[in-house]
């Protein structure tokens, strides 16, 4: 058993949607295939006042794209700090190299899985590639740019902000060294934790954030990791749960028997 487990969960796709107060709320409640802790308690940065971010992916069932309304591509809630994402969307996402979506796939906190988001994880691998160089780079520049305009504006910046800019490198530079992406930040827990106290100074984090890309740089060069990711795996992944879901639960019609042709 496998994807098909899916739907036996739940009622139909149009009587789940139409009986819900909140269609998109009811999908997370009824259709969540894999649910896990991010934010600083996967990463091995927790302390006592975290919060506990969750993240998921549900599965619309296919008959409710058959309407002029779409069901949605992500839900808030119902949770604090919950936020989840249509199967769909996820696998888009992560293709793109996403850092926030790979890193979901890697947590070491899972909280709810199923067989379909046990073969969702089982394809964590067809999302990685070079790619992710570019993606997390990109995101970590972002953040940068943000901190030096907290330090023009206030004259320091977010320190937390800037320990997890550096995480993100590091996640990213190990990444192509290995050619696996590990989220939780280990050895450099102590060392991370002091930039959010504020205890290191801005030369020594800008410092730390040079030597970070100088070793990107010259992981890339000898990455293990493909140049793209693998579009056809996940497309047929896609396509397997999609063509799962289609079916509306109901009694199955008792099927027509015609008589043999008479004899010439």
């Amino acid at each position: 058993m496998t994807i098909i487990a899916l739907m036996r969960a739940s009622d139909s796709a149009e009587e789940t949607a139409e009986s819900a107060q909140d269609p998109g709320l009811a999908l997370v409640r009824d259709h969540t295939v894999y649910s896990c802790v991010m934010g600083s308690r996967a990463f091995g940065l927790a302390t006592e006042d975290s919060d506990t971010d969750v993240r998921g992916v549900y599965v619309a069932p296919t008959p409710l794209y058959w309407r002029f309304d779409k069901p949605p591509t992500h839900v808030t809630g119902p949770r604090d700090e919950q936020f989840s994402w249509e199967i769909e969307r996820f696998c888009a996402l992560a293709l793109r190299a996403n850092p926030n979506l790979l890193e979901c796939l890697h947590s070491p906190l899972v909280e709810h899985v199923d067989p379909v988001g046990d073969e969702l994880l089982d394809l964590r691998d067809a999302f990685l590639s070079r790619q992710a160089e570019s993606t997390f780079r990109g995101y970590a520049d972002q953040q940068l740019h943000k901190l030096e305009a907290d330090i023009r504006a206030q004259g320091r910046p977010r320190w937390k902000h800037a320990m997890h800019l550096l995480r993100l490198l590091i996640s990213c530079r190990d990444l192509l060294r290995t050619g696996r992406l590990s989220i939780d930040v280990g050895e450099h827990r102590d060392a991370l934790l002091a930039v959010k106290r504020g205890e290191r100074t801005w030369d020594e984090v800008r410092g730390w954030m040079r030597r970070l890309h100088e070793e990107t740089d010259a992981a890339v060069a000898s990455t293990p990791l493909p140049a793209s990711p693998d579009r056809a795996r996940v497309e047929d992944f896609l396509i397997r749960v999609r063509g799962l879901t289609a079916a509306p639960r109901r009694p199955r019609p008792t099927p027509l028997r015609f008589p043999p042709p008479a004899p010439q």
